[in-house]
């Protein structure tokens, strides 16, 4: 985890990206699921993964980060047997895992993330807010989509 940034190569000749936005609603939670299922081929187990951690970064910059009437950012990228899942948003708050209450619905979302994902980190973007990333192990070839979008 790595929740000062992080320093990132230049891509790799076989980095695959896709990126889109989504406007600040609940139904972009489900939303960003059909574009990922649409837009990454991985079946089975890593696939309901990915689904369930991009669930919850979208949620969490919803809820937390997206202020009202402003989009968030999703990329998908995958290189040298990675993807990457990375949601922008324009919020100051920095997400932090944290111990819910047995009694609490809610908290457990990065605790999940932590436990699912290979890494997980937050850095700056460009401009005001942050990008909250995760990283996963899975078989070569998972973007359908060549190029940026």
């Amino acid at each position: 985890m790595n929740h000062d940034g992080e320093q990132r190569d230049q891509p790799h000749q076989h980095t695959q990206r896709f990126t889109f936005r989504l406007p600040s609603h609940p139904r972009s939670v489900g939303r960003a699921r059909e574009v990922l299922h649409t837009e990454v081929d991985l079946p089975g187990d890593p696939g309901e993964t990915a689904a369930l951690l991009l669930s919850e970064l979208v949620t969490n910059a919803l809820r937390h980060g997206s202020p009202p009437g402003r989009e968030i950012a999703v990329t998908l990228e995958r290189a040298e047997g990675l993807l990457r899942l990375e949601v922008e948003d324009a919020g100051d708050y920095l997400p932090r895992p944290r111990t819910p209450d047995p009694e609490d619905e809610c908290g457990r979302g990065l605790a999940l993330v932590a436990a699912l994902a290979d890494d997980w980190g937050v850095a700056p973007r460009l401009g005001p807010g942050k990008r909250v990333w995760v990283t996963l192990k899975v078989p070569e070839r998972t973007l359908r989509a060549s190029s940026d979008r």
